[in-house]
C-alpha cells in the first residue's frame, strides 16, 4: 500500500479525500466513489498504485492530440477506476468494473515505467500517456512515473476527465507537457447526470491551459449534448482561451449503459463541426481526421 496524498481526517476513524471536488468522507476499511483510494485503519492509501489494466504503444493523435508532437507515437498507462459514472463509458471494465481485471492485473513501479519508455524511444516513442481509465484517480502513480520519465528528457501526457481539486492539479502540471481533456458537455444538467460538476471541469481547462499543451474532446450523444446552441457556447468558452486550442468532436457508438442507443449520425457530426469553427481553428470530427492526422507506424 503507498500512501495517499491530499486527504484529512474526518473523524471517527473516517477519511476525507480532497483530490477531486466530490472530497469523499471515506469510513474505515471502505474506498471512495473512485474504487482505488481506500481508508485502511484511519488513514488514506492508493490502493491501486502501480496497478497496470493496459499498456500500449499508440500513435500520438489516437488520444486523441493533433496538434502535439503529431506522427509520433507514445506509451499509453492505464489503471483503474474513475471518479464520474458516465452510462456511456467505453472502458467501464477498468473504471467502473473491474473484479477480475483488478485481480489479474501486472504491477509496475515508476522505474518500471520509465525504462519502459525509454526502451521504446527507438520504435518513435515520445512519452507516457496515462490513460484508458481516468489516470488522477491513481495521481500518485502518476506524480511519482513522470518525475522519471521527465528526468529521462521525455514527455508526459495526461488524458483526462479533468474532474480533479486546483490544488493537486497545480502541484502535478510542473511535470505534464499535454493534456486531452473531456469536456462531456456544456451544461450543468448533464453533468449532473454524471455525477460531476461543469463548473470542476471549466476550473481544470483554465488551469492547464496556462501551463500545458491542451486539446479538448467531446463524446456527441444523440438526445444528450449534441444541441446546436450547446456546442455554440462550449466553442465560444474555449475560445476565450484562444482559438488555436483544438476541439475533437468524436462519434458515440453504444456502450455500457446505453447500448441501446443509435450511433452519432454523421450529419450532426458535420453540422456540429462547422458550429465549433465559427470560433475555433482546429475542429477535428470524424470526417475531418483521416485528412489531418499523419500516423507514424507504431508496432
Amino acid at each position: 500500500m503507498n500512501d495517499a496524498a491530499f486527504w484529512s481526517g474526518a473523524g471517527n476513524g473516517a477519511a476525507r479525500c480532497e483530490l477531486c471536488p466530490h472530497t469523499c468522507k471515506i469510513p474505515e476499511g471502505a474506498a471512495g466513489m473512485c474504487g482505488v483510494r481506500r481508508n485502511i485503519t484511519g488513514k488514506l492509501y492508493a490502493e491501486g498504485y502501480g496497478k497496470v489494466s493496459s499498456i500500449a504503444l499508440d500513435p500520438i493523435e489516437k488520444k486523441p492530440l493533433h496538434m502535439f508532437h503529431p506522427g509520433n507515437c507514445v506509451l499509453s498507462l492505464g489503471g483503474f477506476g474513475c471518479n464520474l459514472r458516465c452510462p456511456f463509458c467505453q472502458n467501464s471494465d477498468i473504471s467502473m468494473e473491474y473484479g477480475q481485471a483488478w485481480r489479474d492485473a501486472e504491477t509496475l513501479s515508476p522505474e518500471d515505467v520509465a525504462a519502459l519508455a525509454v526502451k521504446t524511444v527507438p520504435d518513435g516513442n515520445i512519452g507516457v500517456a496515462y490513460t484508458y481509465n481516468e489516470p488522477l484517480t491513481g495521481y500518485e502513480f502518476v506524480r511519482d512515473c513522470a518525475g522519471l520519465v521527465r528526468e529521462a528528457g521525455l514527455h508526459n501526457v495526461l488524458v483526462t476527465n479533468g474532474y480533479i481539486n486546483a490544488e493537486p492539479l497545480e502541484a502535478l502540471l510542473p511535470l505534464i507537457d499535454a493534456m486531452n481533456i473531456d469536456l462531456k458537455g456544456f451544461t450543468q444538467g448533464f453533468y449532473k447526470g454524471l455525477g460531476g460538476n461543469l463548473e470542476a471541469v471549466k476550473e481544470t481547462i483554465a488551469l492547464a491551459h496556462k501551463r500545458c499543451h491542451v486539446e479538448i474532446t467531446t463524446l456527441v450523444i444523440p438526445g444528450e449534448n449534441d444541441a446546436d446552441a450547446e456546442i455554440e457556447a462550449m466553442a465560444r468558452w474555449i475560445a476565450s482561451f484562444g482559438p488555436e486550442i483544438p476541439l475533437h468532436l468524436t462519434r458515440f457508438y453504444p456502450r455500457y449503459r446505453y447500448a441501446d442507443r443509435t450511433t452519432t449520425p454523421h450529419e450532426t457530426m458535420r453540422r456540429l463541426g462547422e458550429i465549433a469553427g465559427k470560433y475555433l481553428e482546429h475542429v477535428f470530427t470524424p470526417g475531418t481526421c483521416a485528412q489531418l492526422r499523419r500516423f507514424h507506424p507504431c508496432p
